[in-house]
């Protein structure tokens, strides 16, 4: 079963989501502003987000747009606006689906379970990488897993990614266009996205900007992912008869 952000300002059918989806046996947590669902989604993991448009601080439109800027979870759509071209026009801003209210349950976790079975088709055809060991961390893509001197990390998607695109390049300064590009999937976008999830991801790994053991940023040039010093090199997946990493 899937884990499931329910973003609804309306409380009774806020409250008929939960119950209906707990009873349906997922997983469940709920706000009712678009602000608390970029703070769920950017210290929790989840399968799935079903988004209201009408939110008191934001349209769900803009939300949506912020969503994409820190997160690729699946976001279903839900809301009583039904205008096509608005349909069409979130759909292309990276909805992954849409549902005019009133709806059934039912008719919910059906959507659900297709979009997840998107996303996961989606996220089978590269082939992983072998473990990665960069001084005490550790990053297996394989496993989706990453930790740091023995003791797991508790990463959302984003920040995974961004920790195993730089630890496969340790050592090496990656421009923000790079990690936009590679990490992102975008050919442009704003700095700050990056400076955030750098942000939460140097807390988890036990570091500062003004302190970093790891992540190291230079500015107007890029970010870099190094072992602390007197630690031992990098230990990268090895080719058989490709030149050994130096």
């Amino acid at each position: 079963m899937a884990s499931v952000l329910v973003v609804e300002d309306d409380q009774f059918v806020r409250s008929a989501l939960i119950r209906q989806l707990t009873d349906a046996s997922h997983t469940v947590r709920s706000v009712g502003t678009a602000l608390e669902a970029l703070r769920e989604v950017a210290h929790f993991r989840f399968d799935v987000v079903v988004l209201d448009l009408g939110l008191p601080d934001l349209d769900g439109s803009e939300a949506l747009k912020m969503l994409r800027g820190i997160t690729d979870v699946p976001v279903i759509i839900a809301t009583a606006r039904d205008d096509e071209t608005e349909i069409v026009r979130l759909l292309n801003a990276g909805a992954d689906d849409y549902l005019t209210k009133p709806f059934s349950v039912e008719h919910l976790s059906a959507r659900m379970a297709a979009v997840l079975r998107r996303a996961r088709a989606g996220g089978g055809e590269a082939a992983p990488s072998p473990v990665i060991r960069v001084g005490g961390l550790t990053v297996d893509p394989l496993r989706r897993q990453a930790e740091r001197d023995g003791v797991r990390l508790d990463l959302t998607r984003r920040e995974f990614d961004l920790l195993a695109f730089l630890a496969g390049r340790p050592g090496v300064v990656v421009p923000r266009k790079e990690l936009l590009a590679e990490v992102w999937q975008q050919s442009y976008g704003d700095d700050q996205t990056i400076d955030v999830h750098l942000s939460w991801l140097r807390r988890k790994l036990g570091e500062t900007a003004a302190r970093p053991r790891y992540l190291h940023t230079l500015r107007g040039v890029g970010v870099k992912l190094e072992p602390p010093a007197g630690a031992e090199p990098p230990h990268l997946p090895h080719t058989p008869g490709a030149e050994p990493p130096r």
